[in-house]
């Protein structure tokens, strides 16, 4: 008998649980994405079919928050940047201020537990890394 539960539904339930045994607490919030928080970072991650077979994972942060919109910044995010090994640290502006985000998509249908859960703590720990200074003023 065939699952009636989608692929998609299925993997993001998987890295949840991949999440839960480094004691990270997950939540599924009303859009149906997991949300956590690691290292002060607030995190999303998401499930996505691009095609049969294709599932890919998406994970974003948010890494920092309402920062003053100054070169410093942006040099401290290109420097972070050239340091990660998984995603890419993005600035959004508004205003005066900045958002760094890190984004980070893989293809994660076919991993096993032990695979999926070290692909997920190695994008984390990046971020974590790259969150460091960026509260600076």
């Amino acid at each position: 008998m065939e699952s009636s539960v989608s692929p998609e539904i299925e993997l993001q339930a998987k890295a949840g649980a991949c999440l839960s045994l480094y004691d990270i607490e997950v939540r599924v919030d009303p859009e149906g994405s997991i949300g956590f928080e690691y290292e002060g970072a607030l995190c999303s991650l998401r499930a996505v079919s691009l095609a049969p077979g294709l599932d890919v994972l998406t994970l974003t942060c948010v890494l920092a928050w309402d920062r003053p919109l100054k070169p410093q910044l942006h040099k401290r995010v290109a420097e972070r940047n050239n340091d990660l090994q998984f995603g890419s640290l993005t600035v959004i502006g508004h205003d005066k201020q900045a958002d760094v985000i890190l984004r980070y998509t893989f293809p994660a249908a076919g991993l096993d537990d032990q695979a999926l859960a070290t692909m997920l703590v190695l994008v984390l720990s990046g971020a974590g890394r790259a969150r460091q200074g960026l509260l600076l003023p």
